[in-house]
């Protein structure tokens, strides 16, 4: 045997990053290697904080310095030896960038491709692929060019044009919309005297004052009255330069400079008093001239086979594979192969039913990691290390066997495959398993278990001995207060659905991935009264954001700290009065080493506590204000209910933070470190105390230990008993299992679902065993 061949082990020692504790691990390569551990226990932390990030990292320093100075820089992991890293390429759970043009088909290339084939074959033809584009527009021009040439100064004539297939109306975007004017201003007022009602723009700011100072309309006149010109001037006029003051001001009409600051990000991504307004003051209906398609005539008069590019878009990927199989163009050959193995890949991870003119942004989390798994099903490369983040999540148990065959398949390629997961049907499958514990955050970070699923079964660690749980059917069912009827839901692929959703009871949606369970709760139930909607998008924060600024506790443990001291709540906000002068509040200094890594070190004034010394000496309850944000949940409990530092509030956030599973998190943690499922319970946790009747809930166990869905499922219940009503999108069995009431849509996904195919108890599900979610429950139980 050559030397060459004994690097068989990726070698881990001394791992210190987040919440490891000094861990060393030998993990073979060429093997499916599952970690497993409750949510916090540093499984992450291990897979993608320490080996994946070292490798990249690695990967990157092979590049130039320049080209490193436009790449993300990464710092080295707290790690003592590293040893037999591959390539290291990572699949997580991160949300699609929701920009509003980003469609399925331009996140996975199919649209670049199809674009290809329709510019090459289509008939009429139209012009080059850029032709075919939404994102292109078509613009053309001519002039004079001077150009100097042996001394001499020539004058040429010169034209151009780009044929592009963006619908000029709608510019891309497949909707128009239209400004309900009586939103953005109360006409019987004047600027002046505060007739805007736009967030932000006040009567002494900046975006009425430039309006005022102009010149072009009235700022004493009250709205109604001005005159034609004014009205235009104000709401339409082109960008203009205007002196305000002493100072150069571009001057632009309202609508037009609403369009481009508000209307032009993703309803998703803007503050939520910002969307609420857009929300009121702007109707979105699809644009008339393209009917939502976002091409302009041109390129949808262009066809191949009797479709053109719109409609080939618009298609189920699974039936756009027949319509290509059906085409047989010797010419394009090498590209209908290159289409086809990406149509096929697409239907074999099970995501078939996607069509590709579908917004990236709609995805699921568990759909958007799939579609980035397409790229390496096909790839070639061997002797890679692939990193998956609970590849499970958002699948139905049907779907999971699939998805397990997808992670062999790479596995079988030579690719050595980490995957981090809770669910016991993927644990199965591995051939070497590492339990992280014995608990989450500061209890955790140790290696509690190495070696096979089997001998992790008969170990005496927290997975193994839940390993095989098994929920039991819920044996009296609670009676409805009520319910929610839903009438003609036709969102996406439902097909007219009518159902009763109960009330006052706990209600879980189920059915395959892609069967229209999303589309049913947040088409119909999400946007009603009263209805409190918790997902799993990531949390609108800075670094500097913590829980305790999210959950709005730091306000009244600020103002107890002000009054047991007689001094001012500004002093405890690291963001304020009392930030450490050196960081400014962020505990660590940030060097900016030019095109080389900026390097961020622990600051050495307040070591990394972020606040001024002299802040430090006013203590409450024994504790100053750094001592308390470096508290886990579970710690601040105590402290809070009694003694000095009793806060009644407080103590009733930290109640429902700890209710929810977060009880090791520290309250100073900042929000950027937190995994998805736990960024969904921290919401969960803020929201409890809300006014909603209705809680909805999209795959609550994401990331949950099975030691941890107990505990939820007990949370679940105190929610309904207190009088709420609690809809569940869910694929874990215990949940299903748990329920007062299960809707199953189905029968398949796509345009195969969109149909209730079951709705009553569990019990009835399970002894009839009719649908797909029926047999795998009634596996799961036993039945």
């Amino acid at each position: 045997m050559s030397t060459a061949d004994s690097h068989d082990l990726i070698r881990v020692q001394g791992a210190r990053e987040n919440n490891l504790k000094n861990v060393s691990i030998d993990i073979p390569k060429r093997r499916l290697t599952v970690f497993t551990g409750v949510s916090g226990s540093g499984k992450s932390s291990l897979v993608f904080g320490t080996i994946a990030a070292e490798s990249q990292r690695m990967i990157n320093e092979t590049y130039s310095a320049f080209l490193q100075g436009f790449m993300p820089s990464l710092a080295r992991p707290d790690v003592d030896v590293l040893e037999g890293l591959t390539t290291a390429i990572i699949v997580d759970q991160e949300r699609m960038g929701a920009n509003v043009r980003s469609t399925v088909g331009t996140a996975t290339d199919a649209n670049a491709l199809l674009r290809i084939l329709f510019s090459r074959i289509g008939e009429p033809h139209i012009g080059s692929p850029q032709a075919f584009s939404f994102n292109v527009a078509s613009i053309s021009g001519a002039g004079a060019v001077t150009m100097e040439r042996g001394g001499t100064t020539t004058k040429e004539r010169r034209s151009f044009s780009i044929t592009g297939g963006m619908c000029p109306r709608c510019e891309g975007m497949g909707k128009v919309n239209d400004i309900d004017l009586a939103q953005l201003y109360d006409d019987s007022k004047s600027l002046n005297g505060g007739a805007m009602t736009i967030p932000g723009y006040t009567a002494d700011g900046w975006g009425v004052r430039i309006y005022t100072g102009s010149g072009f309309v009235d700022g004493d006149k009250p709205i109604r009255d001005y005159s034609e010109q004014e009205l235009h001037d104000f709401l339409y006029r082109e960008p203009t330069k205007v002196k305000v003051g002493d100072i150069n001001m571009t001057y632009e009409g309202l609508v037009p400079k609403l369009q481009k600051s508000m209307l032009s990000k993703d309803r998703e991504a803007m503050q939520p008093h910002i969307r609420a307004f857009v929300d009121r003051a702007v109707t979105f209906t699809t644009c008339p001239d393209c009917d939502g398609t976002r091409l302009n005539p041109g390129a949808r008069s262009s066809k191949v086979g009797g479709v053109n590019i719109a409609e080939a878009c618009a298609m189920q990927i699974s039936d756009l594979a027949a319509w290509l199989r059906g085409l047989d163009e010797p010419s394009v050959a090498p590209l209908l192969a290159a289409l086809q193995h990406l149509f096929d890949s697409f239907a074999e991870i099970g995501l078939g039913y996607l069509s590709l003119d579908r917004p990236a942004g709609t995805l699921s989390g568990g759909e958007a990691q799939r579609t980035k798994m397409i790229r390496h099903l096909g790839s070639s490369l061997t002797d890679v290390t692939y990193v998956f983040d609970e590849p499970t999540i958002g699948l139905h148990p049907h779907d999971i066997q699939r998805m397990n065959g997808l992670l062999l398949q790479l596995r079988d390629k030579g690719n050595t495959v980490l995957v981090v997961e809770h669910k016991p049907e993927a644990i199965a499958i591995a051939d070497h398993v590492v339990d992280l514990g014995p608990r989450a955050g500061s209890q955790g970070g140790e290696i509690m278990f190495e070696g096979t699923v089997e001998a992790l079964r008969a170990s005496d660690t927290l997975t193994g001995k839940h390993l095989d749980d098994r929920a039991a059917v819920r044996p009296s069912v609670r009676a409805s207060t009520g319910s929610l009827a839903i009438r003609g839901a036709s969102e996406h692929n439902l097909r007219d659905v009518d159902v009763d959703i109960p009330l006052g009871v706990l209600v879980v949606v189920t059915g395959v991935a892609g069967s229209g369970k999303s589309s049913l709760i947040h088409g119909s139930v999400s946007t009603l009264e009263n209805v409190v909607s918790i997902d799993q998008g990531a949390i609108k924060g800075s670094r500097r954001s913590n829980p305790a600024t999210y959950t709005g506790m730091l306000e009244p443990i600020r103002k107890a700290f002000a009054k047991a001291n007689g001094v001012k709540p500004a002093l405890f906000s690291s963001n304020s009065e009392g930030a450490c002068p050196n960081c400014n509040g962020a505990g660590v200094v940030f060097t900016d080493l030019g095109m080389m890594a900026t390097v961020a070190s622990t600051c050495e004034v307040c070591e990394g506590k972020r606040f001024d010394a002299s802040v430090l000496d006013y203590h409450l309850g024994g504790r100053d204000i750094s001592e308390v944000l470096a508290m886990p949940v579970a710690e601040a409990l105590p402290f809070f209910a009694a003694g000095d530092a009793r806060i009644p509030a407080v103590h009733a956030i930290l109640e429902r933070l700890s209710d929810v599973g977060l009880g090791y998190i520290s309250l100073g943690q900042a929000l950027t470190t937190l995994s998805g499922g736990e960024r969904q319970r921290l919401k969960l946790a803020t929201q409890m105390g809300g006014a909603g009747d209705v809680y909805v809930l999209d795959e609550p166990t994401t990331g949950l230990h099975l030691a941890d869905v107990q505990q939820l499922l007990g949370l679940l219940d105190r929610l309904v008993d207190s009088g709420k009503s609690v809809i569940v999108v869910e694929h874990h069995q215990a949940v299903m299992a748990h329920a007062d009431w299960i809707i199953d849509l189905g029968p398949g996904a796509g345009h195969d679902g969109g149909l209730v195919v079951f709705e009553g108890t569990p019990a009835d599900l399970v002894a009839e065993r009719s649908t797909l979610t029926g047999e795998h429950l009634a596996v799961y139980v036993g039945g």
